[in-house]
């Protein structure tokens, strides 16, 4: 910015003025961390809808819009004049209201769904012309003896890095997620604006129509008292702003991770479902023994003379019986459970004899025949036994659909062993139908199916369970003929919620 002394004669004195180089780079400052917390809000405007978009919409252009104003306010007051100055205050909030207007309709624009490169240049362009028409509508609230004018090129060029700062903003608004992303765009973003400012402010000259003082070389103290209070207000706003928005990002996590309870609930249910026959085979058979047992050991109990041995034998096995039918409803009803993870240390090859056991009935009505490989000694993992259950349930159903409508040897294979770096693995294989074409991870997407009335949902869930498990669960061909799943769990490392 350049500033010219009265006129002696007809030849104008050009004097130079300065910047303090503290409240510029505390301008800098602040127009990156409005431009982090408007990153950061980005996500909630693109996810919201209805009211709450509009709400999260409007805290994000006060947030990014009165952080581009502050710094423009405080970059002003950073530059020394010889020439006392003052603001008005109409157009002051005037530049305020047009900076919040723009970056809300930029932000508006570009947070729709599928928007195109053509919407969002236009949007660009829309808050880019905004933002220099907030800026020169400040530099014309500033009051003093002088006569402003500008230089047509830099006005130019502010005009361009304007636009192209905005255009930045709005695409990086909804495309970063990762924090270090948005760090560094935060301070890309907030040199861009620093440097549209600093360009426009070096379009500015201003003739002095009265005495000219001495500049000094920093910023008077009411300057650095007011851009203070200024940077102050913006830091506690966006503060504001920052805790709000982690505050509904721990929300929206922690209503996504009931989603997946409940929906993994819904596919155990779902799964069970489909067994009830095979199940109640299973309970009936204990239970109709358990009832023989009990009318022989009354008939024992019942003559002449009581034969008490015959009588505890048929008791025992009544027992034995009521025990075995406690176990498979203990089972299911586990199955069924509602609640919160719970870690413990398990034998994976319990978990997989206790499925076997539960699928039992449905395996003899297919005559698949199962051949477990269970490798001794295997080291214990720390995991939830009910959502592990639910795993090898899932696994060795989808084996039996495999199997259970195709004509020859229908064979399932269970192993585990040791893996490396202590580590154990899990495989089933089955003799099915295999696994269709180049799709052997697609899978594992939500809602992908290869069955007329499954639901996509159990192989994906399971890998978000073995995943949660700090595992990885994956498929491939089994030769001559079927599919294999392996799963891979630590032994050592416990599993993270």
């Amino acid at each position: 910015m350049l500033v010219s002394g009265p006129k002696i004669g007809a030849i104008p004195m050009v004097v130079t003025g300065t910047h303090d180089p503290y409240l510029v780079a505390l301008s800098i400052l602040v127009a990156s961390f409005a431009s982090y917390t408007a990153l950061d809000l980005g996500g909630h405007v693109a996810g919201a809808r209805g009211l709450a978009r509009r709400v999260w919409l409007a805290v994000a252009a006060i947030t990014m819009g009165g952080g581009i104003w502050s710094m423009h306010f405080i970059g002003m007051l950073a530059f020394v004049m010889p020439i006392p100055m003052s603001y008005d205050i109409g157009l002051t909030t005037l530049s305020l209201l047009v900076a919040i207007f723009v970056t809300g309709g930029g932000f508006g624009v570009i947070s729709r769904q599928n928007v195109s490169p053509l919407r969002l240049v236009l949007g660009g362009m829309f808050m880019g012309v905004g933002i220099a028409a907030m800026h020169y509508t400040g530099m014309a609230a500033m009051r003093g003896d002088a006569e402003l004018s500008y230089d047509r090129l830099f006005v130019a060029l502010s005009l361009v890095i304007a636009i192209g700062a905005s255009t930045a903003a709005l695409w990086l608004a909804f495309r970063t997620t990762d924090l270090w992303q948005k760090l560094a765009a935060a301070v890309v973003m907030g040199l861009a604006i620093s440097g549209m400012h600093y360009t426009a402010m070096r379009a500015a000259m201003f003739a002095a129509l009265g005495p000219v003082h001495e500049a000094q070389a920093n910023a008077g103290l009411g300057q650095t008292t007011l851009a203070l209070a200024v940077a102050g207000i913006t830091f506690v706003i966006l503060a504001v702003a920052s805790t709000a928005s982690l505050s509904e990002q721990k929300h929206a996590e922690e209503a996504l991770r009931q989603a997946r309870a409940d929906l993994a609930r819904v596919n155990r249910v779902t799964t069970v479902a489909e067994l009830t026959a095979s199940l109640t085979h299973e309970v009936s058979q204990p239970i109709s023994a358990a009832v023989i047992n009990g009318h022989a050991c009354l008939r024992w109990l019942a003559g002449d003379t009581p034969n008490l041995e015959e009588a505890r034998a048929a008791a025992m096995r009544m027992v034995k019986d009521g025990t075995r039918a406690a176990e498979i409803i203990s089972r299911i009803r586990l199955l069924f459970n509602k609640g919160a993870p719970r870690r413990e240390w398990l034998d994976v090859n319990e978990v997989i004899r206790e499925i076997i056991v539960l699928l039992d009935g449905e395996l003899a009505r297919y005559a698949i025949a199962v051949r477990p490989e269970l490798a001794a000694d295997l080291p214990q993992v720390m995991g939830d036994r009910v959502q592990l259950q639910q795993v090898m349930m899932n696994l060795i159903s989808n084996g039996i659909d495999a199997m259970k409508d195709l004509d020859g040897s229908r064979e399932l294979a269970i192993t585990s062993q040791r893996a490396e770096n202590e580590q154990l693995m899990v495989s089933v294989s089955d003799t099915g139908v295999g696994l269709p074409p180049q799709q052997a991870d697609q899978i594992f997407n939500a809602f992908f199916t290869t069955k007329v009335h499954g639901t996509g949902m159990g192989l994906s869930i399971s890998r978000s369970i073995v995943e949660s498990h700090s595992g990885r669960l994956w498929a491939g061909d089994n030769s001559p003929r079927g599919a294999s799943f392996h799963l891979v769990l630590p032994t050592k490392v416990a599993a993270h919620e």
